[in-house]
């Protein structure tokens, strides 16, 4: 059976992505209460999986957790995109009016911003994630207050879904990244043919030193999903860049990469996979 380690409780986000991904095999899930803590315990047990947030599409890069992976030495095996469905749940027979406050993560809350503008009388709390705030509000079994989280969640400690789909925006996903020890990496994929890969490098503070990067994997019909930079801390005005590409030509890619290399510091593959689902 393979062990997931993932940041959130039964119930979280992190733990519906989980599932979907391993949907035709039985898992034991490993929480952990932060992103920290999740490579911490990757560290000590090589054996496990992870299944780690990197970015979403409202909220936008999850900063920490691409430094954390760049330093982790672990790599990326296969991605899942998560349709975010965000509803206001309570102890049972209550209404919406009743509420005076609610709990959730602060990216939950902020995602649910208009619901919340147009129920002024319930004031936002911030917690430590979606699925900990509905155990949190069943263990109280107090009314008037409530918390923002998934259908499952609900389901699974118990509370009633007093509004459904109170996300602002319905084109809520977030792209998890499973991560594995570098040893393990090619059994998860066995049979996926990789189409995508995700790649770290340093450029020096040059005049047209990024374009140059970009002309060249442009030549070798490499598509650019997404580009991240970050400072690197004592270093002024330099950057390491976090880059998805897409392929079709495995051997493209392979060449892309030796012209990019020597233009480039400390060039890292964090992974080669196959490109995720997205769930609707």
């Amino acid at each position: 059976m393979k062990r997931v380690a993932i940041q959130g409780i039964a119930g979280s986000f992190h733990d519906i992505a989980a599932r979907e991904y391993f949907k035709d095999e039985e898992i034991e899930i490993v929480p952990c209460e932060t992103f920290a803590q999740v490579f911490q315990t990757m560290k000590s047990d090589t054996s496990l999986i992870s299944l780690v947030a990197i970015e979403n599409t409202i909220a936008g890069s999850l900063l920490q957790n691409h430094q954390l992976l760049k330093n982790s030495g672990l790599k990326i095996a296969g991605e899942h995109k998560l349709r975010i469905k965000h509803n206001l749940v309570a102890i049972a027979g209550q209404s919406v009016e009743d509420i005076k406050e609610v709990y959730s993560h602060p990216i939950a809350l902020m995602q649910c911003g208009e619901f919340l503008g147009q129920n002024k009388g319930i004031k936002a709390i911030e917690y430590d994630d979606t699925a900990s705030s509905a155990k949190m509000i069943a263990e109280l079994n107090e009314t008037g207050k409530a918390a923002i989280c998934g259908e499952e969640a609900a389901q699974i400690y118990g509370l009633e879904i007093l509004s459904k789909g109170i996300e602002t925006n319905k084109r809520n996903f977030t792209r998890f990244l499973v991560l594995a020890d570098p040893w393990m990496v090619d059994d998860l994929n066995q049979k996926k043919q990789p189409n995508k890969a995700s790649l770290a490098f340093v450029l020096p503070h040059e005049e047209g030193s990024l374009a140059q990067i970009l002309s060249i994997l442009s030549y070798y019909k490499m598509n650019l999903t997404k580009i991240q930079s970050m400072p690197i801390i004592g270093h002024e005005w330099e950057y390491e860049f976090f880059v998805d590409l897409r392929f079709e030509d495995y051997l493209r890619f392979k060449q892309s990469l030796d012209a990019i290399g020597p233009l480039t510091k400390g060039l890292t593959i964090l992974g080669e996979y196959q490109e995720g689902k997205q769930t609707l």
